[in-house]
């Protein structure tokens, strides 16, 4: 059976700060909110990159935080900035699935080191982003990563977050109920290194993940204690970068990696994954979809963004999960992405300004008209992984160890595909037509894109992306 798969850009936008982490706001009456954080190395003044008076000085690490506010039906760029505000460099936002205080709230991980909340004022069309509190993590180091322990969307208790930060450690913060203030309830030595990443068990927020530059994933349960992990997998080959547990379906969590595999998991068993992708870039991000529990969301550094079907894997326990689109577009290392709960409406009109692509999962990374002498240059790449706590930066090389351009790196890039997608019906098949709203954002190149994902089928199957 053929199943179609459109997707559509509908606006980009210059970050003009290297862009790192976007979110959609999940509050009803505020999902038109989005939020994209930066992150940029200024070196310090007066230096050329050729002097050195025996003292290394050190960068400084800028960041700007935007407020957008998206409307669905406008046609021609229906993004539009609200605010932006300077700030240290951001390493990762997070919306609170609730609202705290009777607000939107924003968790903000940034690299002096803090975890700042910020809260929503005003109407969702001129709302403005306020200082509520923040925390510091500790002396000389970054916030890598936030999670809220929300994710349900219950509100019943006081909310959570798990903080990482490089110097390998986690952090539980409690948010007090009395007043906007923020206290570090626990503190732990998780990862000898960079922790990448740290996620709840929405299911069961007793139970966090974590995962780190030392190639770990682990969990940990606050009712046995912090002293040591109660599990500790070796799977993953590289720093595991990306952690979320599935919001739909228990017992469902999905990791990433700089080894380029996304990694599904029975959180009963964690001996042995469940399914098991190789996505051709390493896996900074993971997002499941807003309604589908089996849709996976996952961007790829080097390989753009796919969206992938994990019915398959969850079914069988076993195999990859195929790839139903790519959004190839970025010409730099794809960070950000997350899905909107905005659903646009079938009768819509299309943009006729904007580039329409019809992805196949077999053929949505292909490479059109690129030369071949750039082909070669791209396969012999030498590409060096280097920390956050160092720059934040990709270093590229040919064999030769000579500085490839990254405008050039991502030159081979197809601007646009049109090719009716063919897969396994039993792995992706959905019972009406749906439109859906992402944003993504690339480093390098800062931008931030807006995008439309179409999927369509010809029979009724709600059993297979409910």
């Amino acid at each position: 059976m053929a199943q179609r798969y459109k997707t559509q850009i509908l606006q980009v936008i210059d970050t003009e700060y290297s862009a790192d982490a976007v979110e959609w706001c999940p509050v009803a009456a505020w999902q038109n909110i989005l939020a994209c954080g930066t992150y940029q190395l200024k070196k310090p003044e007066g230096k050329d990159s050729g002097e050195n008076d025996g003292f290394d000085e050190p960068h400084t690490r800028l960041g700007r935080l935007y407020i957008y506010h998206f409307t669905p039906d406008q046609l021609f760029m229906p993004l539009k900035e609200l605010q932006r505000i300077e700030t240290a460099a951001i390493l990762d936002i997070k919306w609170c699935h609730v609202p705290i205080f009777e607000c939107p709230t924003l968790g903000i991980a940034n690299a002096k080191g803090a975890v700042e909340l910020c809260h929503l004022s005003g109407s969702e069309e001129s709302c403005q982003l306020d200082t509520m509190c923040s925390v510091d993590l500790g002396h000389d180091c970054l916030a890598l990563s936030l999670d809220w322990s929300t994710g349900l969307g219950q509100s019943g208790h006081p909310p959570k977050l798990i903080c990482s930060d490089s110097k390998g450690q986690l952090s539980l913060l409690s948010v007090n109920e009395g007043a906007p203030s923020m206290d570090i309830h626990s503190q732990w030595k998780g990862h000898e290194y960079e922790a990448w990443i740290a996620a709840f068990n929405y299911w069961n927020t007793e139970i966090v993940y974590s995962g780190g530059d030392d190639c770990m994933l682990r969990g940990w349960d606050f009712r046995a204690g912090i002293d040591s992990p109660v599990f500790t997998s070796k799977r993953h080959t590289m720093g595991v970068c990306s952690i979320q547990s599935n919001p739909h379906m228990e017992n469902i969590l999905a990791t990433g990696s700089y080894d380029e595999h996304v990694l599904l998991w029975d959180t009963r068993q964690m001996k042995c994954p469940m399914g098991d992708t190789h996505v051709e870039g390493g896996v900074w991000r993971l997002k499941w979809h807003p309604t589908h529990a089996h849709l996976l969301l996952a961007a790829c550094m080097h390989n753009g963004f796919h969206i992938l079907n994990c019915k398959p894997s969850m079914a069988k326990a076993a195999g990859e999960c195929p790839i139903l689109s790519s959004y190839v577009l970025h010409n730099s290392l794809a960070y950000g992405a997350d899905w909107s709960k905005i659903s646009l409406a079938d009768s819509q009109a299309s943009n006729p300004e904007t580039a329409s692509l019809d992805c196949s999962s077999s053929e949505s990374n292909a490479v059109a008209g690129s030369d071949r002498k750039l082909e070669m240059q791209v396969q012999n790449l030498k590409i060096s992984y280097e920390s956050p706590t160092g720059s934040f930066d990709l270093i590229v090389e040919d064999e030769d160890g000579v500085y490839v351009p990254e405008a050039d790196f991502g030159a081979n890039k197809i601007s646009t595909l049109d090719c009716d997608s063919q897969c396994d019906p039993a792995g992706c098949i959905t019972s009406q037509k749906e439109h859906n709203v992402l944003a993504t954002c690339s480093f390098y190149d800062h931008v931030l894109h807006v995008w439309k994902w179409e999927f369509s089928t010809t029979e009724l199957s709600s059993a297979n992306l409910s």
